[in-house]
């Protein structure tokens, strides 16, 4: 029961910090949008893609999530943690469709003002609209990256960075739209420069999501740090050695330890069981009470 308790706490906290996100995006994606058409402004309007990107990735990330929580059935041995994978896998390449779009789009501009078109100088409700976003969406990722890091949600925590990349996305929006305004029609490229910037710092953002994703989906081992973590943990036992055959993976926000270990040859079974079930306990406290572990105990050699 406490275990359900704690699970339904966790998804209404990841609820409502996506929420919020999601109605901040809403009303951004819909200044942006209005400030870059009437303004004239094709960062702005870059700025308001990405918004609508991160408003369509809450969706995705509340939809996982629920799905994440299911319990273990017969089916799912290892519960159903690979759905949060799976949404920060969609919020990378979100992310990453977004940073391509973008650095098209600006790309094309330089172009067209290489060959010597003239570009529309952006409007000044533009510049205070990235000002606006900037503000709104740093706070956002804080908040959304805090909550992550409490309840343990790998897609909650990719989905703070996509704010903050919407956050970053609007600095180079507001620094080329401020430069275009102040310094005339003959800068007004630096409206474009700026997307294209933006659009690099984006995509490396979804190429660190879309890396951690990948590697939990064809089940990375976890980092030598950790696996020299539960080694520590597990020697801790006086009786514990020789520990060999260890396997470590992700599922989600949760882990599954396997390993051999050996214990005294002369010790009971009742007595090697005791001495099991402590290391399990001891390593579930340092990684969770979720955490998958499977011991096998071997005599040690003489």
């Amino acid at each position: 029961m406490a275990s359900k308790t704690k699970k339904d706490s966790r998804e209404r906290r990841i609820y409502q910090v996506t929420l919020m996100g999601s109605v901040v995006n809403m009303v951004l994606l819909l200044a942006k949008f209005a400030a870059g058409i009437f303004c004239h402004s094709a960062a702005m309007i870059a700025d308001a893609v990405h918004s609508l990107s991160d408003f369509l990735t809450d969706i995705v990330v509340i939809v996982m999530v629920r799905l994440s929580s299911k319990p273990a059935d017969k089916d799912h041995d290892y519960g159903h943690g690979k759905y949060e994978t799976i949404a920060s896998s969609i919020v990378g390449m979100a992310l990453m469709l977004v940073a391509i779009m973008l650095a098209w789009n600006g790309i094309m501009k330089i172009i067209d003002a290489i060959h010597g078109k003239q570009l529309e100088v952006p409007g000044v409700l533009a510049f205070f609209a990235a000002i606006v976003s900037i503000v709104a969406k740093e706070i956002v990722f804080r908040l959304t990256r805090q909550t992550a890091r409490a309840v343990k949600s790998q897609a909650l925590e990719a989905n703070a960075w996509h704010h903050r990349s919407d956050a970053l996305s609007s600095i180079g929006t507001a620094i080329g739209i401020g430069g275009a305004i102040m310094l005339g029609q003959q800068w007004a490229v630096l409206d474009p420069i700026a997307a294209v910037v933006v659009s690099f710092m984006i995509f490396y953002a979804a190429f660190r999501i879309l890396r951690q994703a990948s590697g939990e989906l064809l089940e990375e081992s976890l980092p030598e740090s950790v696996e020299q973590k539960i080694c520590d943990i597990v020697y801790r036992d006086p009786l514990a050695s020789d520990i060999h055959q260890l396997y470590t993976r992700r599922i989600g926000n949760n882990i599954a330890i396997e390993m051999h270990l050996r214990l005294p040859s002369d010790l009971k079974l009742s007595d090697a069981h005791q001495h099991a079930s402590s290391i399990e306990r001891a390593i579930r406290a340092e990684f969770g009470a979720d955490t998958h572990i499977m011991l096998h105990i071997e005599p040690t050699k003489d």
